[in-house]
């Protein structure tokens, strides 16, 4: 059993005031004291029930961070800028994966509030549903947007992002154009994939094939790209665009396999997000740029404002992407 804070009390011969003042307020307390009670904590191997302080206080130090793929290099990167910012302010962020599984989504909602969080970063899995979900918990979208305008958000103008990249392989000559993405289901990608449509309908001698895949990972982009690769020349598309840098990725791997596909030569590729070894693949890679760190710092920003006003109208913050041009598509 754990030793408490009675029992640090005692063994340091000083009262459970002083050990709390030690804890919580040590200018209160003499250097001498403070050492002696610090020492006896080591020495019994206390662990202050910071939950049950805080219930007590009625105040969390936490906020919960729930985003759709932690494996992500994306969403990695939003968790440092909302963790350093976070850290600014003396709070700790809790990250969930939801795994792009609403049930799953809810699941930690559940536990953040159970662990009292001052609030939650959310990238929703159904951007309809979250501000139920929510239920008077204090809320930022983050890469998502409430349909009624309803909660706080922070998040990319994916459309135009999608336009970028496709509008770019069209001026680069390229005519026969695939979509590769994860389920359309996903806000995210069909956005891209309407930004795509959007830039296709200004080329009427283009097609578009769309090709979706289960997951956004590398692995579903090397699958896309052995397949291509096993396609007569003439059948193959001689572009992609690819709704994260992942896929983009196990595209350019799979490609390259049976080494019938030169990139860009025969296929130019580019990918969405910029993560940081997109520039570092074998042929540097194509993208579409968002600024992750910037949006997890102003994800905290955003709950910040929600705790100071919460009757304040949400403001709703849309970063512009930015198209990054490499050997992928003939840069």
């Amino acid at each position: 059993m754990s030793a408490s804070i009675k029992d640090v009390a005692a063994a340091a011969g000083v009262s459970v005031g002083t050990v709390s003042n030690v804890l919580n307020r040590p200018e209160k307390v003499s250097p001498a004291t403070v050492e002696r009670v610090h020492a006896t904590i080591e020495e019994l191997g206390f662990v202050r029930n910071d939950a049950a302080r805080q219930l007590r206080a009625g105040r969390s130090r936490s906020v919960g961070l729930i985003v759709l793929d932690s494996a992500n290099p994306f969403f990695a990167e939003v968790a440092r800028g909302a963790e350093e910012r976070a850290d600014a302010e003396g709070l700790s962020v809790l990250l969930g994966n939801s795994g792009q599984d609403g049930a799953r989504e809810n699941t930690y909602l559940d536990l953040f509030r159970e662990q009292r969080v001052r609030g939650v970063l959310l990238t929703p899995s159904d951007v309809a549903a979250a501000g139920i979900a929510h239920a008077g918990l204090p809320l930022v979208l983050v890469d998502g947007e409430a349909p009624d305008g309803s909660l706080p958000s922070v998040a990319v103008d994916d459309v135009e992002g999608g336009y970028l990249a496709t509008r770019h392989l069209l001026e680069r000559g390229r005519r026969r154009l695939a979509f590769v993405g994860g389920p359309v289901a996903v806000r995210q990608v069909a956005a891209r994939l309407d930004g795509a449509r959007r830039a296709l309908a200004e080329a009427p001698d283009a097609h578009l094939e769309i090709i979706e895949k289960p997951t956004l990972t590398v692995l579903a982009g090397r699958e896309v790209g052995e397949a291509f690769a096993a396609r007569r020349p003439e059948d193959r598309p001689d572009a992609a665009f690819c709704a994260n840098d992942l896929l983009a990725v196990g595209l350019l791997q799979g490609s390259a396999i049976l080494g019938t596909i030169r990139v860009p030569e025969d296929l130019a590729i580019i990918g969405y997000d910029d993560i940081d070894f997109a520039q570092s693949t074998v042929v540097p890679l194509s993208s579409v740029r968002q600024p992750a760190h910037e949006i997890g710092v102003t994800a905290i920003e955003l709950l910040l404002e929600s705790f100071a006003e919460p009757a304040a109208a949400p403001r709703r913050v849309r970063f512009r992407p930015e198209l990054v041009v490499r050997a992928s598509t003939g840069g």
